[in-house]
């Protein structure tokens, strides 16, 4: 690996070529350092001994693996390895990071994996340098999942997504398939059409349904014929009692039509998208509504009493603490019952990699203290406010080592985003870039399936996909028939 920030440069290599991505999990951690890390791992039937030079000095550790499930034995080498290099890579710049040596996206996933051990997760979160405040943040989420987690468990129902790829503009941190609705609108109808045939399809792929979810892009950006029709043809998965969201989006695509066509077709919960309140953040981002339009979006949805969850992003470009810190305020003061703050991630595809490349150490370093400051102020400021953090979690490249919260007022929590993050429910996906799961419990296994990203990709290969999606679904359905 050779990551260059103007100055800062780290070089790794390793005779573990097969682990190489999980170690650069770890060292881009490290990533505004200058680094020179070679990562020797020799591999027992019962020992592990890794040798870390970096910048010429030297770091070892030793750890013996009982013997036991192959599978089991793999992912604890796996751990000590990263959690080795983390050690000598934070001993060598000093610096100490808020999730320690742990690199997964789901870590509250993990915790109860350890619980279903028998093990305290919180020691072994501890073990792997996860801060206090972490592994409190991870207990407090437990907690609230509870009972929507024991009742999935039991029930074993289904969740439905529905992908509507379609934006008004592109932002510059986007790496979706999303394209400005003015390069993409000729697609539109057909998508629709196409759509339709996917949902007709389903049938049989589950015995019942926890909760619906139209998300995007933005759904909201279908005109209030297209989105009747949309709703039209998902109604009939709609039962009584049903968690039914809509991200409704970008509040710049609020009609009081719209809205009375999502209450009319039982929609219950909606997301509204402001990212931010700043209006010159917004302009530096490439969204095209103010805050005005936010406030006007957010007071026609109280009409209707939805359950509205506000979204923010923490790290936009050109957007300081005391912006950031204003936005929570905000955010706060219009009382959703859902409030999710994310941390930016910079990923591949988005315009901003190019510029964030660009930067110098300095302002990165000074940035990442501004995120952290940034993500803090935001739990005080929620937690004050009555707000209990219910679902979490992290993505590659994600700044300032942070995550993605969702804070919820008692009993508002959003069913969906518990199973998608906890990977407790099959996922029934429709439309393009939608990944469909199905667990296999007794298996201790996930399966998935991608559907094209690329929106005419999607349309052409609708036949297949079909064919596709069920042969997977019905890989269980034909096991729990054995069983």
């Amino acid at each position: 690996m050779n990551n260059k920030n103007n100055t800062s440069r780290i070089t790794f290599k390793t005779n573990q070529t097969a682990l190489e991505p999980e170690f650069l999990e770890v060292v881009r951690l490290f990533s505004t350092f200058s680094l020179q890390i070679y990562y020797h791992l020799q591999i027992n039937s019962n020992k592990v001994v890794s040798d870390i030079t970096v910048n010429e000095h030297q770091y070892r550790q030793e750890k013996e693996i009982e013997e036991g499930d192959p599978i089991e034995q793999k992912r604890l080498v796996k751990r000590f390895a990263k959690l080795a290099l983390y050690e000598a890579l934070s001993q060598e710049t000093h610096k100490v990071l808020p999730w320690g040596a742990l690199t997964g996206i789901r870590p509250t996933k993990l915790a109860y994996q350890y619980i279903e051990q028998g093990a305290d997760f919180k020691q072994n979160f501890a073990n792997l340098h996860v801060v206090p405040q972490n592994i409190s943040l991870v207990e407090q989420i437990l907690k609230i999942q509870k009972p929507y987690y024991q009742n999935q468990k039991a029930m074993q129902k289904a969740d439905l997504y529905i992908s509507i790829p379609f934006c008004p503009t592109r932002c510059n941190y986007c790496s979706f398939i999303t394209a400005p609705i003015s390069k993409t609108r000729q697609y539109l109808e057909k998508y629709l059409q196409i759509l339709q045939l996917e949902l007709q399809h389903i049938e049989g792929l589950y015995n019942s349904l926890s909760s619906i979810y139209i998300g995007g892009g933005t759904p909201l950006i279908l005109d209030e014929e297209q989105l009747y029709s949309l709703l039209s043809n998902v109604k009939q998965f709609v039962t009584n009692g049903i968690e039914y969201t809509v991200e409704a989006g970008r509040p710049d695509v609020f009609t009081e039509r719209k809205l009375e066509i999502l209450k009319e077709f039982a929609v219950n919960r909606i997301c509204v998208n402001p990212q931010s309140f700043s209006n010159q953040t917004l302009e530096n981002i490439g969204r095209a509504h103010t805050e005005k339009d936010i406030l006007i979006a957010m007071e026609m949805t109280k009409k209707y009493n939805f359950i509205c969850n506000c979204d923010l992003i923490a790290g936009l470009t050109g957007e300081s603490y005391e912006s950031f810190c204003e936005s929570v305020d905000k955010a706060i003061a219009l009382t959703p019952e859902n409030i999710t703050v994310h941390t930016l991630s910079i990923k591949k595809g988005a315009e901003l990699q190019v510029k964030n490349a660009m930067l110098e150490d300095d302002c990165i370093d000074k940035k990442i203290e501004a995120v952290q400051h940034m993500l803090n102020y935001a739990r005080k400021q929620l937690l004050k406010a009555g707000y209990a953090p219910y679902y979490m979690y992290r993505q590659k490249n994600i700044m300032a080592d942070g995550e993605n919260i969702g804070w919820c007022k008692p009993n508002t929590a959003c069913i969906y985003n518990i199973h998608m993050m906890e990977e407790i429910a099959d996922t029934i996906a429709c439309g393009a870039n939608a990944i469909s799961k199905v667990i296999f419990e007794k298996k201790n296994r996930i399966e998935r399936y991608g559907t094209p990203k690329d929106i005419p990709t999607y349309l052409a290969k609708i036949d297949k996909i079909i064919e596709e999606k069920r042969a997977l679904f019905g890989q269980k359905i034909n096991n729990n028939l054995k069983n």
